[in-house]
């Protein structure tokens, strides 16, 4: 979860949102084998007439992948975060997720452009995401495949009770003691509890690894902290030198935290899988697997808890494409 040096490279981009399987990699595999029984005893829900491509174009509307829709300002950005629940900076995730800089360029898979410092279009985004969690308005860290997210406050919880589930900021020690936590992270969490916030420069020298050898160890050891959700980039300072900031996750959003702390896992992956199909319209359970890292059988029970409340439609069959699809209610 560690960030750049304020260089502003093209990120990976994993190509065209717009495939087959919504973005969501190849199509649905259509197996010539028999079905089992409880296969065919599912009923084939009606998808209300939605074709492949009216499917795209309500995502397009909903990830502001229009110049009329398009992302002008710090308000609009917000209001879009809240809308998609979470989405990329920079990076388009196959799966289909919400992008800032498409949405600040109204279309999808903008090309990155030669001299991207004189682009406008990519310095808004980039300011977008500093300005928005420096201000609290998000938060902003490697949530899913190590790629950076910004979140939504009122979905945040949830993502907490994924990661960290009960455990708070002095439960660093369990996790070292069980195996989970690297050495040099603990060293880390070690000096962050004694003493929060911290710039780099600080914390380096607080943990005896200012030297340029021992870079990546502490990078690699940051970004473990900020994927188990112990530690949070708090600031990006520019002047005089450029630095992060450092906090205590807990201590920079206590009552995110607690809410998070207070969910059930099952609470959990069913609010994030709705809140991510509220945005992006469409989607498939092999999807979310992916998407989420989660099991299986976790995405199917959220699954049906959501067409229950009657959230989302399932085993949808669309025009145009092949397979069942997961559609928003």
């Amino acid at each position: 979860m560690v960030n750049g040096h304020g260089d502003r490279r093209e990120p990976q981009a994993a190509g065209s949102t717009d495939s087959v399987d919504g973005g969501l990699g190849e199509a649905p595999a259509v197996s010539s084998s028999r079905p089992r029984a409880a296969e065919v005893r599912r009923p084939v829900e009606n998808s209300n007439g939605m074709t492949a491509q009216s499917l795209r174009s309500l995502r397009d509307r909903r990830f502001r992948r229009s110049p009329a829709h398009r992302v002008q300002g710090e308000r609009g950005a917000l209001t879009f975060v809240r809308e998609v629940g979470f989405c990329s900076t920079f990076y388009r995730f196959p799966e289909g997720v919400a992008c800032l800089w498409e949405a600040v360029a109204g279309r999808a898979n903008p090309r990155w452009p030669r001299h991207s410092h004189h682009d406008a279009g990519i310095g808004l985004t980039w300011e977008l995401k500093d300005t928005l969690p420096a201000r609290k308005r998000v938060y902003y860290g490697k949530l899913l495949k190590g790629r950076p997210l910004l979140v939504a406050l009122d979905l945040f919880p949830a993502f907490y009770a994924l990661v960290r589930g009960r455990q708070r900021a002095r439960d660093y020690r369990v996790e070292y003691q069980a195996g989970r936590l690297s050495h040099t992270a603990r060293r880390i969490m070690d000096a962050m509890i004694r003493e929060h916030p911290q710039y780099t420069r600080e914390l380096r020298a607080n943990v005896f690894m200012l030297e340029p050898a021992k870079t990546r160890g502490f990078e690699r050891a940051m970004a473990e902290l900020q994927q188990g959700l112990w530690l949070v980039k708090s600031e990006e300072r520019y002047e005089p030198t450029f630095s992060y900031r450092w906090d205590l996750l807990e201590a920079w959003l206590p009552e995110e935290v607690a809410q998070g702390r207070r969910l059930s896992r099952e609470t959990a992956v069913a609010c994030v899988i709705e809140r991510y199909t509220r945005g992006a319209v469409f989607t498939t359970e092999r999807a979310l697997v992916r998407l989420f890292g989660l099991a299986s059988d976790e995405v199917a029970r959220a699954v049906m808890t959501l067409r229950r409340t009657n959230a989302m439609r399932t085993d949808c069959a669309v025009e145009g494409w092949p397979g069942r699809w997961l559609i928003h209610a």
